[in-house]
């Protein structure tokens, strides 16, 4: 079964993870390169939005059954490739030459709340689904190159409380505090963000330049601040 799914909808690219509750391992990530270079080079699109096929979950993160062997028996090498490449996905995002869209139909936790944030925008849906930075009950600190791109999405005031209480937080709550762009209905959320990206109808060109000078900082945190934190083994689950 493939990790993506996608169709064409005018300018539009619907992207669907299909790999359960999504969790971050090499294949997931690899798969999500692929499907970006494939909207990238086989489409016209211009926007692109992202949903889960879960009922309840947009990404639960990082793959801890597969991580967690690979930490305890301290393969540093295959963890530090596993951030590196989940930085590729991260950096891939915020520099996509199309408008993203994250279309959070369901709970977002740790990796998957931060990969949201490399989006260019996120729609939430309300009655079900929590928005959640857990690392400070499960021991795992974030990178800094983590951080830069949490501080694109969040308010700083809000992302300090969420990283200090790992407080779990309802669209309601994301739209008002600016983390989404709007919170809406179950039932019309994938609509609701098609049309606002049929809409951004933008050149892919003025776009990825867009980026590539407005994300600099992140990608530069990414490349360079996360090496030592990674092989110093200051990444560590409690």
């Amino acid at each position: 079964m493939p990790h993506f799914e996608h169709v064409l909808d005018e300018n539009t690219a619907l992207v669907t993870m299909t790999s359960g509750e999504n969790r971050f391992n090499p294949d997931f990530l690899n798969a999500f390169l692929g499907i970006l270079d494939t909207v990238e080079t086989e489409t016209d699109a211009r926007a692109i939005v992202v949903r889960s096929a879960h009922e309840k979950i947009f990404s639960n993160g990082i793959d801890l059954e597969w991580l967690v062997p690979v930490i305890e028996r301290n393969d540093i090498e295959t963890a530090k490739g596993f951030f590196f490449l989940l930085n590729r996905v991260f950096v891939r995002l915020i520099t996509y030459p199309l408008i993203t869209v994250a279309a959070i139909n369901g709970h977002a936790f740790a990796g998957g709340a931060i990969i949201s944030c490399a989006f260019d925008f996120r729609f939430m849906q309300t009655g079900r689904g929590f928005f959640c930075l857990p690392e400070v009950d499960l021991g795992i600190p974030f990178l800094p190159g983590m951080n830069a791109l949490l501080n694109k999405a969040i308010p700083t005031y809000k992302l300090e409380e969420m990283q200090y209480t790992g407080a779990r937080l309802t669209a309601e709550a994301c739209e008002v505090h600016h983390i989404v762009a709007r919170a809406c209905p179950a039932e019309t959320l994938v609509a609701d963000a098609l049309a606002f990206a049929r809409g951004m109808n933008k050149e892919r060109g003025i776009v990825a330049e867009l980026k590539r000078r407005f994300n600099r900082h992140i990608v530069q945190a990414m490349e360079v601040d996360d090496r030592p934190y990674i092989e110093s083994g200051s990444f560590h689950i409690a």
